[in-house]
């Protein structure tokens, strides 16, 4: 995490062995929005960071490109992935937060997704399934004209 001052650490390194060396993270403090009085137009609190996708170390093909689908609205047109924080007041806890937020989506990335088992209905919901047809069919058959007349 991040210091008090808002210094990064040298290297970053999440829990599944993802490095982010400090070269290939760059932020910058701008003007928040929203409300805040005077002190908003006057103290750059908003924090973004950015990360240089090539630069991240130890994330396999398959997580780099899950982190593309995942972060795709947080992505440069540089290939950088950009994450912004104005959680707080306070410029140092939202740099701080924004590298809480990048750990988690590399984390996120890093994690490989479940396979899905097929499965077939149960004979239950089968025949639920059926009979509510049938029932549908029965009340639209009434509503038809007779041929009686």
């Amino acid at each position: 995490m991040c210091d008090k001052r808002g210094v990064l650490p040298e290297i970053i390194i999440t829990a599944g062995g993802i490095r982010v060396p400090s070269a290939a993270m760059r932020w910058r403090a701008t003007r928040s929005s929203g409300p805040g009085g005077q002190n908003v137009n006057k103290v750059a609190t908003k924090v973004e960071l950015r990360v240089s996708l090539a630069d991240i170390e130890g994330l396999s093909e398959a997580a780099l490109e899950r982190l593309r689908m995942l972060g795709a609205r947080f992505i440069t047109a540089g290939d950088e992935l950009l994450i912004t924080s104005a959680l707080t007041r306070d410029q140092g806890r939202n740099l701080a937060d924004a590298h809480a937020k990048l750990i988690a989506l590399l984390e996120r990335a890093a994690r490989r997704p479940r396979r899905r088992r097929p499965t077939k209905p149960s004979a239950g919901s089968r025949e639920r399934r059926l009979s509510a047809k049938r029932r549908v069919s029965e009340k639209k058959r009434g509503r038809q004209a007779r041929g009686d007349d």
